[in-house]
């Protein structure tokens, strides 16, 4: 009986470290490198636009 209450304990302990650090973990990760990929983006497009008109 004991065993089942452990597992059944670690089962939702486990559940509450994934939901409350890792979840939110992965989704500030995605968000900086959503930034970074914008950022990379912008930068791509104005060395393109501005290599683009100085060589005409």
């Amino acid at each position: 009986m004991g065993r089942v209450i452990m597992l059944v304990a670690g089962a939702l302990l486990a559940l509450f470290v994934l939901f409350t650090f890792i979840i939110p973990a992965l989704f500030g990760l995605l968000k900086v490198a959503l930034i970074i990929g914008v950022i990379a983006l912008l930068v791509f497009i104005a060395v393109t636009v501005v290599g683009k008109s100085s060589s005409q």
